[in-house]
This record gives C-alpha cells, sequence and structure tokens, in this order.
C-alpha cells in the first residue's frame, strides 16, 4: 500500500499521520509497515533539543495505526466520519532503543484476537535488526455518531 491507499485506511492527517507505507499485510493476521523519521517531524524541536528522540507514545501510536489498517483491511471497510478506532489498553510496553531523525521504523503487528470490535495486537516496531519498542495494544472500533 503506498501512502495514497494509507490516507483511505487511516482517519490521521499531518501531523498524527503516522504510516508511510505498507509493506505487507496478510488478512486477519498480520501487517508490516513503514514509518519514516525525518528532522522535519513537528516534535524533535522540543523532544530534545540538541538530541532528537522520537516519543515512545508516538511509536505506540504509530504501531496503532498500522494495527487499525489491519483492522479495517480485516474487516472489508474503510473508516468513516462516524466510526473511531481508539485505544482501549496497552500492556507490556517495553522500549529498547532510542528512536532518531534517520530512522525506518518497521512496524509489525499481528492480530491475537477480535471479538465486538475490539482488537488485541501483538505489536513491534525495530530499526534494522535492533528491537525499539514493543507492546500487546488493545484497540477498539466504536461508532461516535
Amino acid at each position: 500500500m503506498d501512502i495514497h491507499a494509507v490516507l483511505r485506511h487511516l482517519p490521521h492527517r499531518y501531523p498524527f499521520l503516522l504510516v508511510d507505507r505498507v509493506v505487507s499485510i496478510d488478512k486477519g493476521k498480520s501487517i508490516d509497515a513503514l514509518k519514516n523519521v525525518t528532522i522535519n517531524e513537528p516534535f524533535f524541536p522540543g523532544h530534545f533539543p540538541g538530541r532528537p528522540v522520537m516519543p515512545g507514545v508516538l511509536m505506540l501510536e504509530a504501531l496503532a495505526q498500522a494495527a487499525a489498517i489491519l483492522a479495517f483491511h480485516t474487516q472489508g471497510t474503510l473508516p468513516d466520519p462516524d466510526t473511531g478506532y481508539y485505544f482501549a489498553g496497552i500492556d507490556e510496553a517495553r522500549f529498547k532503543r532510542p528512536v532518531e531523525p534517520g530512522d525506518q521504523l518497521l512496524l509489525h503487528a499481528e492480530l491475537l484476537r477480535m471479538k465486538a470490535g475490539i482488537y488485541k495486537f501483538q505489536a513491534r516496531a525495530t530499526v534494522g535488526e535492533e528491537l525499539a519498542v514493543e507492546a500487546v495494544l488493545t484497540c477498539a472500533m466504536r461508532k461516535i455518531a
């Protein structure tokens, strides 16, 4: 999936769109996606001056966005203005390496289970072969109107 397909599968836009490309997707099973981290990210001037590091919560958000693409793809739907996709839980989160400008995050999420609009994923992001973050993510897809 190129960026145009990603934009169809996610309601997020700049500065919160954190998936640049989907490398592979296996409906109902897993997704591999990319986030190119550049010095132009809006959070770097304040996190941290002189030593820019991607905030951990944004790494988790990038993983959740990749997981959302998998969830919508699995359902065979696209997001609509009346549907929200939200965090319901973040468990076992571990940060293993800082992510800096110039890094490319490989986002991987495996669907563990889904029931009644609740999705649970085992997720991890790597830079090259190095693990940057891992977590179990629970997300809920809900009508908001």
